[in-house]
């Protein structure tokens, strides 16, 4: 039985993204990314599978979701497919071997590695 690296994809769902990003994202509670605020309320789910939650902050007033203020904000590719791009990555591929695992365009890989990699280079920087 042969597999591939594809199959993987069918083992990652959008929900289970979205809650670890949350687990990963949230640790101590939600947190406004505006005027890091404690104080936010639910204010129920948005997007295509209605797994990205958003939340409303009480003392700024702003409203945020689980994405907003990561490299992971605004961006028309499901968060499932970020989360395996990223995955292939740390395997060491090429944008030209994620892009035909993933079934995209090479540009949009090279796009959304650009992205992560500019992301965690965010991140280290006190």
């Amino acid at each position: 039985m042969q597999t591939s690296l594809l199959s993987i994809k069918h083992l990652v769902s959008e929900a289970q993204c979205y809650e670890a990003i949350r687990q990963l994202r949230w640790q101590k509670g939600v947190v406004c990314p505006h005027c890091d605020s404690c104080e936010t309320i639910r204010r129920g789910f948005d997007g295509p599978d209605r797994q990205l939650r958003r939340y409303e902050c009480k003392p700024c007033g702003r409203r945020f979701d689980d994405l907003t203020g990561t490299a992971l904000s605004g961006h028309h590719q499901p968060l499932s497919t970020w989360v395996l791009c990223l995955y292939f990555m740390g395997l060491n591929l090429s944008n030209a071997q994620i892009a035909q695992e993933l079934d995209l365009n090479k540009d949009d890989v090279q796009a959304m590695t650009e992205c992560l990699r500019d992301g965690l280079v965010k991140k280290r920087i006190p």
